[in-house]
């Protein structure tokens, strides 16, 4: 049975896409051999099966290219939404597939269960095709890692720069190889209650305050300054008091000053000669 590219994945349904923790195999290839592949439908499998299923169609080694191309962190929605006539966001795997392969081989699995490795496909690629004394080369290309699901501009941007990277690779390719796009890592971010998360930044948010005034009770410690900084000597009282201290000892001052330059003679203390004598007749 011959299937396209475009038929496999328009065979993609929206209860698969349910399975946020998987990503999309897809396989497409030049060779006229591996085009009577039959495809049962399944959309869903685990790695270990998808696996398989790629070794049996690469069993034979059916051409002398092969291109291994991994994007990270990707699901089947970011290439195009589910369902018959859904949005493509990648338009150059979209033009691969409906202008250019339609009489070639195309599989698609638009739920993959697990991590699919490129080693393990690049090893069996190469051991197959050596077995069979087929020269064969693989190469490998990893594309930029996709941003989480909370970021999906980034994400949208990031798919669109990856995309225009796929096209230019795919408009270098002869007559002889095969595309096999994958997700290796599968780096998916586990759910999280929204309300958990609030929960967090308030207890967060509380810690930062203690904190926050520990660490002023700290900074207000008296305990390593100098005496004076330490305590203050001079209170407004204290200094009033010295003012009128010092105005009193002037006036104290001016006081014995005017007492001692006072100037008496010795003669009014003598008898004869003093106010005394001089009262007699």
């Amino acid at each position: 049975m011959q299937l396209s590219l475009t038929a496999t994945l328009l065979a993609c349904t929206a209860a698969v896409q349910a399975f946020s923790d998987s990503s999309p195999l897809i396989i497409f290839s030049s060779s006229n051999s591996i085009s009577s592949y039959p495809h049962d439908g399944t959309n869903l499998l685990t790695s270990k099966q998808a696996l398989a299923e790629a070794k049996r169609i690469l069993q034979e080694c059916p051409t002398g290219r092969y291109i291994l191309v991994s994007q990270p962190n990707t699901h089947y929605a970011d290439i195009r939404d589910a369902g018959p006539g859904g949005k493509w966001h990648m338009p150059n795997l979209a033009r691969v597939a409906q202008d250019i392969f339609k009489t070639k081989f195309g599989y698609t699995i638009s739920e993959v269960i697990g991590q699919l490795s490129g080693t393990a496909l690049a090893d069996y690629i190469a051991a197959t095709c050596a077995e069979q004394g087929k020269a064969a080369s693989v190469e490998r290309v990893e594309l930029a890692h996709l941003p989480g699901l909370k970021e999906m501009d980034k994400r949208q941007e990031v798919v669109a720069d990856n995309d225009h990277e796929l096209g230019r690779l795919l408009d270098t390719l002869d007559s002889d190889w095969t595309v096999i796009l994958f997700s290796d890592p599968n780096e998916f971010q586990t759910y999280e209650p929204e309300f958990m998360e609030a929960v967090h930044t308030d207890l967060k948010r509380h810690v930062e305050k203690k904190r926050v005034f520990i660490g002023q009770r700290a900074s207000n410690s008296t305990r390593h300054l100098p005496l004076f900084e330490k305590y203050q000597f001079f209170t407004p009282g204290i200094f009033m008091a010295l003012i009128a201290l010092v105005v009193i000892l002037s006036i104290l001052t001016v006081g014995l000053k005017a007492l001692a330059s006072l100037e008496v003679s010795y003669g009014a203390f003598d008898k004869e000669n003093g106010p005394a004598a001089q009262r007699k007749p």
